[in-house]
């Protein structure tokens, strides 16, 4: 005789599983044998086109929270112009020494002014450090946020023909962006640089990245530049994380740190990825985009120099004789016994050349080692541009004159090492969907004995 408990356990059950297949965040619910809930998300929640799905949309809305507070509270305010809140080093949680961020500052005004911009949209403009210095060398300043404080308080500061306006990255093309382009730069005029700093951490995958960049592509002026700065490393984030967990512990084991810095990248919850990711993405788009690929050159060793670089996108073919055809490209000879900025002026007076295989010495104990920083006080004076190798992050290059900065990035990116892009949002669906149907179950069949949850296929990302 069937066993009734048993039966009507089973039906229970099964209700579950359709309960929650029925959510509109699921594409799939099953049960296992032994009794575990598997699920799978549907595309739409995790999509980031033509709007962010509510799951992408829930990550999103987690890094405007976080940001809100932080320039609420104003803990890093140093004056109006330069508030550094939510500056710490990830070793230690202190703040970031403030003469550091005054040089991470002016480095990267002089790469946004290096490009000759005259109307300038900002995504993501945070507490104003660039809009400050940007603003009254332009024709015309656009920056946008999620946070609100932020907006408020640089709408009030009285820039020089600036405006603000509340919106994420994504949101390039949306009415209030349009309306402030148009009154700060004119009817039907578009920007001819377009600024995304410090930013992409904060992004759930790739897909949201692409996003990102064919609506900056679309809406910049030909001829003009998309500049992505301050980017996270994917290829470097053992190396990150390995310092981390050192600082931590000095005395542990070698293999226990391996074992901790294998589980900080896997639940490592920011964005990170390499060139050649963007040069994917880039290869999708109609229009035509040569990529540099620049070194973050300040004194200081921090995490800033060391694991970040910068993202110049040129839209547009490569203006008169600027041909990667016609540079040259020479290997790194080494230090040798004389000055670097000997050794340097030799290397570059050949012609349009790029100067290739510099190891990093803040990445590499090689001999003929050099940092970023050393390069560009040997370079001063000169028309080059320091930069990151696009296929391995442990090396440096230089290109003179400045311009030819993407013939070097064709030559690298022919055989990239390491890891493509560390993608935050598998975990937070891992994380976040069972949270969801768990409250869902429980309102609808309120009493009954939930199974676990779990997630059988979050996404993984695709170059889109």
């Amino acid at each position: 005789m069937p066993d009734e408990t048993t039966d009507t356990t089973a039906v229970a059950e099964q209700r579950i599983a359709a309960l929650a297949a029925a959510h509109p965040w699921v594409s799939e619910a099953r049960l296992t044998p032994d009794g575990v809930l598997l699920v799978t998300p549907h595309p739409r929640a995790t999509a980031a086109l033509p709007t962010p799905g509510p799951l992408v949309g829930e990550h999103l809305a987690h890094w405007e929270e976080v940001y809100e507070w932080t320039y609420e509270t104003a803990e890093g305010r140093h004056a109006g112009d330069l508030d550094l809140s939510g500056w710490r080093a990830s070793d230690t949680g202190e703040p970031l020494p403030t003469a550091h961020m005054r040089d991470w500052v002016d480095r990267t005004v002089g790469l946004v002014l290096a490009q000759g911009p005259n109307r300038l949209l900002e995504l993501g403009c945070g507490t104003g450090l660039l809009a400050h210095r940007l603003a009254p060398r332009l024709e015309g300043y656009v920056g946008t946020d999620v946070a609100a404080v932020a907006v408020d308080r640089l709408s009030g500061a009285g820039l020089p023909r600036a405006a603000f306006v509340r919106a994420a990255a994504h949101e390039t093309e949306t009415p209030p962006v349009r309306q402030a382009m148009e009154q700060v730069f004119g009817a039907g005029v578009r920007p001819d640089c377009v600024l995304l700093n410090s930013v992409t951490q904060c992004f759930p995958d790739l897909a949201y990245l692409s996003a990102f960049l064919h609506s900056a592509l679309t809406v910049v002026e030909d001829g003009g530049t998309v500049i992505v700065g301050d980017i996270r490393h994917a290829g470097l984030l053992e190396d990150h994380f390995g310092r981390v967990e050192r600082a931590r512990d000095p005395e542990a084991a070698d293999a226990d740190i391996a074992a901790r810095v294998a589980s900080a990248v896997a639940e490592d919850r920011e964005l990170s990825f390499a060139p050649a990711a963007v040069q994917r993405i880039l290869a999708a788009h109609s229009r035509t985009v040569r990529m540099s690929v620049h070194a973050r050159t300040m004194a200081y060793d921090s995490e800033l120099t060391r694991y970040r670089y910068d993202l110049v996108l040129h839209v547009g073919p490569a203006p008169g004789t600027a041909a990667v055809s016609e540079t040259r490209q020479l290997p790194w000879p080494g230090r040798g016994s004389e000055p670097l900025a000997v050794l340097l002026r030799k290397a570059l007076s050949a012609g349009p050349v790029v100067l290739h295989g510099i190891p990093n010495a803040l990445l590499t104990d090689a001999p003929d080692a050099v940092t970023p920083h050393d390069l560009r006080q040997a370079l001063t004076g000169t028309d080059a541009a320091v930069l990151l190798d696009a296929g391995d992050p442990r090396m440096l290059a230089v290109a003179a004159p400045a311009d030819r900065a993407t013939a070097a990035t064709a030559r690298s990116l022919r055989a990239p090492v390491g890891r493509l892009a560390h993608e935050p949002l598998p975990a937070f669906v891992q994380r976040r969907l069972p949270e969801v149907l768990r409250d869902h179950l429980r309102r609808t069949q309120p009493g009954t004995v939930l199974p676990r949850i779990v997630v059988d296929d979050a996404p993984k990302g695709a170059v889109r």
